[in-house]
């Protein structure tokens, strides 16, 4: 592969996955190279810098502005993502902002304008898109492989809850099964999601669902091809971050994903053991470079991102569908209005 000049980042948001961010631009990627940081934490930022070797502001609009920076990667709290999506299209930089993009419709619209208006690349942080294991099976579902998709399941399941009170309202659905969604959105290509029902909970942390939080999920989607489709969550696998999908058609199945974090096994008598991952910055490294790998090229190359704000709005619209259908007990046509602004996440 041809080597690229290195992309000239600033990045937003010096937190658990800002900071796993930065360094792998500061230091696995020769596509890339970190210039600044800027969290209005000033402590984080400043942190965050001087570990890497970068310079550290405060305030984003200052890195936005610098214009020594090529692209944005925009890590914040969620609530922040659309706004500054918005303000770095304006300064005509590249943009990568994790998912999800926007908390509503109308503001993922005002992203996704912006960016277009503006004639910049736009890249959401669906990771699974680019782990081998996801995309040899879509390869395969979208070579016919396993005839017409009938039949999607896409799985998370997180290893815990680290402090119940610190988790938003409706997190289980725009930050943890909003990858999900984008993920049988991607191995059902060409169809869309028309109808959800949900089943959820507080089965790991009862005390805390009168403040909101659900743990524990399970979605039912319906497509426009016909295809059904089930994302599952929860918040308490005991061994380990488990990801995972199936696709089943008229032809055959594909699945891919689980929690071994290496091809590793220990056979003894005591049975057959295999190390799994425990955060998804450990079982998702190499996808998480590769993402940022490919925003450097498409970045260089003037060429299309591979999950663009059309993407992350298609997620979103089914994550709110969820949170609609949790409210009402029933099953929720999907819309393309907003219904409910949904609760923050880092």
């Amino acid at each position: 592969m041809t080597r690229i000049d290195p992309v000239r980042f600033g990045l937003i948001g010096a937190g658990r996955i800002g900071t796993h961010h930065a360094t792998t631009l500061a230091r696995r990627l020769g596509e890339a190279e970190l210039v600044a940081v800027a969290d209005p934490r000033v402590a984080a930022a400043e942190r965050l810098g001087e570990e890497l070797g970068a310079e550290w502001l405060a305030d984003p609009q200052d890195l936005i502005d610098d214009p020594r920076i090529e692209a944005v990667a925009i890590t914040c709290a969620s609530t922040a993502h659309a706004d500054l999506v918005v303000a770095a299209a304006a300064a005509g930089k590249a943009v990568f902002v994790e998912k999800p993009m926007a908390m509503t419709l109308s503001d993922a619209d005002r992203a996704i304008d912006a960016a277009r208006g503006a004639g910049i690349p736009l890249q959401v942080g669906f990771n699974r898109r680019f782990a081998r294991d996801f995309v040899a099976a879509r390869d395969t579902v979208a070579a016919g492989g396993i005839g017409t998709p009938q039949l999607l399941r896409s799985v998370t399941r997180d290893p815990g809850l680290a402090d119940p009170a610190a988790v938003p309202p409706w997190t289980i659905f725009t930050q943890t099964l909003i990858h999900d969604f984008d993920a049988l959105n991607w191995f059902n290509a060409g169809a869309t999601a028309v109808e959800v029902s949900v089943m959820a909970d507080a089965l790991v942390a009862p005390d805390f669902k009168a403040a909101g939080l659900l743990d524990t999920a399970v979605v039912t989607i319906r497509y426009d091809n016909g295809a059904i489709a089930v994302a599952e969550a929860s918040f308490s696998a005991a061994y380990g971050y488990d990801v995972r999908a199936e696709v089943f058609g008229s032809a055959g199945m594909v699945t891919a994903g689980g929690p071994a974090h290496l091809i590793t096994s220990h056979w003894s008598a005591a049975g057959v053991t295999s190390p799994t991952a425990r955060t998804d910055t450990d079982l998702f490294a190499d996808a998480y470079a590769a993402e940022l790998a490919a925003f450097c090229r498409a970045v260089r190359e003037g060429t299309p991102t591979q999950v663009g704000g059309e993407d992350a709005r298609a997620a979103l619209r089914i994550a709110l569908a969820c949170i609609e259908a949790v409210e009402t007990g029933g099953t929720v046509t999907i819309r393309d209005a907003d219904r409910v602004a949904a609760g923050a996440g880092a």
